[in-house]
């Protein structure tokens, strides 16, 4: 019988993005609650530039003996399912998965994933636009709840990297939870950032009752909250201590297709933005990670097999 084989961007030893290749592997079945998805697109994030980069190696999260998987973000259909799941053959579905230490990723042709990781892409929502949504609207979603809700007149809030996807999505969130939100970005970003529904400002400044640091300033952004603020990063690996009485919280996000799913109904509906700044064959993902890499992208780029 012929064994089916699927494509995926995967290093062996990472050294940013000409280290990237790709290879073939045998195509798996799903386990219990798991699916196989045939993928339609895979964006690239910054974290998988840290994962290619060999950032998170050094760090010892990654012990894989012969290549490390990249991708995160994905959509596409339900090719096979494992037992116990309820998603039919042929079902459009976008997640993501997380962790560093894997040998496979979304940047491929074929995924296995749980289940419950997914959601439902709704009808007329492109999928290559899809799969830009799940690890920033997810992660945007649960740093909105590390944040919580504003109380009383403390209600300023100020978004670093709001004009980047994760950013953009936070600052939507936070509005719909009360705070009044101004948005970070360069002078050229002003008219995205406004459209969002926020203030703008291309400096943090200072005395802000809390800070969503979606653009990683770490320090920086700390020291623009005022004393007994609040401040939510982006940076799991660099926790950044709490100082002046200022609650300090950091974001790592976790897959949940429940948590997905009225998102992405919500970027259907044109509520969230998605932004695909270029499409890219999965051959050539060497070419749009260097891209990514370089700087000035609006968006994500999304690669296709």
């Amino acid at each position: 019988m012929h064994q089916m084989t699927s494509r995926r961007a995967v290093v062996r030893v990472p050294s940013g993005p000409r280290s990237i290749e790709t290879v073939t592997v045998p195509v798996a079945e799903p386990g219990p609650a798991e699916i196989r998805v045939k993928i339609a697109g895979a964006a690239i994030n910054p974290v998988d530039l840290g994962v290619a980069g060999g950032v998170f190696h050094q760090l010892g999260l990654v012990h894989q003996p012969d290549y490390t998987g990249l991708g995160w973000d994905f959509a596409g259909t339900v090719e096979a399912a494992g037992p116990g799941v309820g998603l039919r053959l042929g079902t459009r579905v976008a997640g993501f998965i997380d962790g560093f230490d894997r040998d496979h990723g979304s940047h491929a042709e074929h995924l296995i994933a749980p289940a419950a990781h997914v959601a439902v892409v709704p009808d007329g929502m492109d999928l290559v636009e899809a799969a830009t949504v799940p690890l920033n609207a997810t992660a945007a979603a649960q740093l909105a709840d590390l944040l919580g809700e504003p109380s009383g007149t403390a209600r300023r809030l100020l978004v670093t990297g709001a004009a980047g996807v994760v950013g953009a999505y936070v600052a939507v969130l936070a509005r719909d939870r009360g705070w009044q939100v101004t948005g970070m970005a360069r002078a050229a970003d002003e008219p995205f950032v406004r459209g969002l529904g926020a203030g703008f400002a291309t400096d943090a400044g200072q005395g802000w009752d809390a800070v969503a640091d979606a653009g990683a300033l770490q320090e920086n952004a700390l020291r623009a909250v005022r004393d007994g603020g609040r401040f939510v990063g982006v940076q799991p690996a660099s926790r950044l201590p709490g100082e002046r009485g200022i609650t300090v919280e950091v974001l790592f996000a976790r897959p949940d297709g429940a948590l997905l799913a009225p998102l992405l109904a919500r970027a259907a509906a044109g509520e969230l933005p998605t932004r695909v700044h270029a499409v890219t064959p999965l051959d050539e993902a060497a070419g749009a990670y260097r891209a990514m890499a370089e700087g000035g992208v609006r968006g994500r780029i999304v690669l296709v097999p």
